[in-house]
């Protein structure tokens, strides 16, 4: 299937599941910023449950703003905070080791742009996966595309679909249960080099 999907923050299993689906992946690039969505944020399982890391942005809702134009708020130490918080989370994962060295120039080099920075994101995800991708990306905003599945709508975090995936071994599961749908990150961490088999075996779309 052909895919249009928004750039996110290290973007949630479902997002992914799509892209491992996927022939063609489009990323849209035209659209207008919103707030309350994945485009600037994502969750991980931390040690006191769900956690929200979110990337500060520049931005007014005052004036509309194209996504591509809205710029991070570097003068917040968001990356150190983030990279900490992951950490603390992930360091007795499985495959944490396996993974960070490939993730943490992204906490240490300076994005201007959030796009910019989501599509780095998930570049880096999908060269940790070996999963080849071809990716393109919008050069129009069409509200209703043609010969595209659009799942646009996975952005949203307040009006969240819910997609049941198939429970797996999560670090705090034994305190807090298992939760559905976090960030990519937190399959990867978890499972490793059984994360594209995973993805391809989830039938939610």
């Amino acid at each position: 299937m052909n895919v249009l999907l928004h750039p996110t923050y290290f973007p949630s299993i479902a997002t992914f599941v799509a892209v491992a689906k996927a022939e063609n992946i489009v990323m849209e690039t035209q659209d207008n910023y919103q707030k309350q969505t994945y485009r600037n944020r994502c969750y991980i399982y931390a040690a006191n449950g769900k956690l929200q890391l979110s990337v500060p942005v520049n931005f007014s809702q005052k004036n509309r703003q194209k996504y591509s134009e809205v710029t991070i708020a570097n003068n917040y130490n968001w990356q150190d905070n983030h990279f900490k918080s992951l950490e603390s989370a992930y360091r007795t994962s499985p495959f944490y080791e396996f993974y960070i060295d490939e993730l943490q120039p992204l906490f240490t080099e300076t994005f201007d742009s959030i796009l910019d920075f989501n599509l780095k994101c998930f570049e880096t995800i999908c060269e940790c996966l070996q999963l080849e991708t071809n990716i393109s990306k919008t050069e129009v905003f069409e509200k209703n595309p043609t010969n595209l599945k659009d799942l646009r709508n996975l952005v949203n975090a307040k009006k969240e679909i819910i997609l049941p995936l198939e429970p797996y071994t999560q670090v705090f599961d034994t305190k807090h249960g298992y939760i559905n749908n976090l960030s990519i990150l937190d399959l990867l961490f978890n499972e490793g080099p059984n994360t594209i088999s995973y993805l391809t075996a989830q039938n939610i779309f």
